[in-house]
């Protein structure tokens, strides 16, 4: 319980963390950022880590002049590209027996929802999937099990990786410091993880409705 509490209060707060991170860190800064979304992209034990919301709150700081923003987003492009590639090939090389039991942080339901995302969307789920979390995570996981042959995924991933980066990064730089958004920071984090999940609650919202319309009435 005090573990989720910590976690949610890091993300609510997350442009607070990152500046008691580059007070104390200086350029070392770049180094944890790289670290924490190569993780989050490349182990699939780590889909607790920030992602969307750390990218935004990067590129706010870029444009506050604590970062650059071009070797943020350089940095964290390539973090984000090689994280799924490790991510791809461990799927590879490991499979499914990886999920023949449930852990704390690794679910085979979580694996069962992003094969049933890649039979809804195919190719593009590693493009679409970097903008759900959780199924950022396990969606190269899937695609080294089998789902795609490595010269497909890495277009995809480049692609996606690209996309992804440079949407929260340089949304970050040019809205994050807008009087409205700054006063409501952590509102704004709500959302963006809000609009990130909506994909997941309406596919479940469908779900449910199917299943209600298969069952047979008595």
């Amino acid at each position: 319980m005090e573990f989720i509490q910590l976690f949610i209060e890091f993300f609510l707060h997350i442009d607070r963390h990152l500046n008691e991170i580059i007070q104390s860190h200086g350029t070392f800064t770049y180094v944890i950022l790289f670290a924490v979304v190569f993780m989050e992209t490349g182990f699939v034990v780590t889909p607790f880590l920030p992602g969307d919301s750390l990218l935004f709150a990067v590129g706010t700081f870029a444009a506050l002049g604590s970062l650059n923003v071009y070797v943020c987003f350089w940095l964290l492009f390539v973090a984000a590209v090689l994280g799924d590639t490790v991510n791809y090939w461990a799927g590879n090389f490991f499979g499914p027996k990886v999920f023949e039991k449930d852990y704390r942080f690794l679910k085979k339901k979580h694996l069962i929802h992003t094969q049933k995302f890649y039979e809804k969307h195919g190719g593009k789920t590693i493009v679409i999937a970097r903008f759900v979390p959780i199924v950022r995570t396990f969606a190269p996981f899937v695609a080294g099990v089998g789902a795609m042959n490595y010269p497909r995924f890495i277009s995809y991933n480049i692609f996606g990786g690209f996309l992804w980066t440079v949407l929260f990064i340089f949304g970050g730089y040019f809205f994050g410091n807008i009087p409205f958004v700054k006063k409501n920071f952590e509102f704004v984090i709500l959302g963006i993880i809000f609009i990130s999940v909506l994909p997941i609650i309406i596919e479940f919202i469908r779900s449910k409705y199917r299943r209600g319309q298969a069952d047979p009435i008595l």
